[in-house]
């Protein structure tokens, strides 16, 4: 791994993925307070901002590329962690480490833009993992459902003179639109118990 960026996060060679983002959040910690200081040690401490942001981004790359050696098994299992914690920001940027993207990517950047609300896109990543993987039954089952709240959403959007716009599923503004309707959560609760579902067994692999 690059030494430079090792030095700055204060890491040996053999640093892990977990090593590196511990350091991150450590510096970063701690530059943060020391920005908004008066001379030499807030300027510092700007500069230092955008070299941790670096070496973080170039270190979780450079070991994304080794794991992903084995078909990127490791990174697959952390993104899926990181999405059973709730932890949307790491696993984006697990994600951002991929050069090779297939199916499995793109089912779990579907899962990540649907936990961000981002209806329309967590669709299209859907449809690109059906497409690079016609016979997974997985992706299927989970666009037919993410389509039934698509269509039950913007049904009852139609019905209150409003116009869908697709990319606000789990608002609050949505949620008293649709009244708390069981029909609405019931399939918004089928669509998020089988991405959890996925995510802790072995069909993921």
């Amino acid at each position: 791994m690059n030494k430079k960026n090792l030095e700055i996060l204060g890491l040996s060679e053999n640093a892990t993925a977990s090593d590196v983002k511990a350091a991150y959040e450590r510096l970063r910690e701690r530059y943060l307070e020391e920005r908004f200081q008066d001379g030499e040690v807030g300027n510092n401490a700007a500069r230092m901002l955008t070299k941790i942001e670096t070496a973080y981004s170039e270190l979780l790359s450079e070991i994304g590329e080794n794991s992903a050696r084995s078909d990127g098994g490791d990174l697959f299992e952390r993104v899926e962690q990181y999405l059973k914690d709730g932890n949307i920001q790491d696993a984006q940027r697990v994600l951002d480490t991929f050069n090779e993207r297939g199916g499995r990517w793109h089912y779990l950047q579907s899962v990540v833009f649907y936990r961000k609300n981002w209806i329309n896109e967590s669709k299209k990543q859907l449809e690109i993992a059906i497409q690079l993987e016609p016979d997974n039954a997985k992706y299927r089952e989970a666009y037919r459902k993410l389509n039934e709240k698509i269509s039950y959403d913007a049904n009852q959007q139609n019905a209150s003179g409003q116009t869908y716009q697709g990319q606000t599923m789990n608002s609050q503004a949505d949620d008293r639109q649709m009244g708390g309707s069981f029909c609405a959560n019931c399939i918004e609760c089928c669509y998020l118990n089988m991405c959890i579902n996925c995510l802790c067994n072995s069909c993921c692999h």
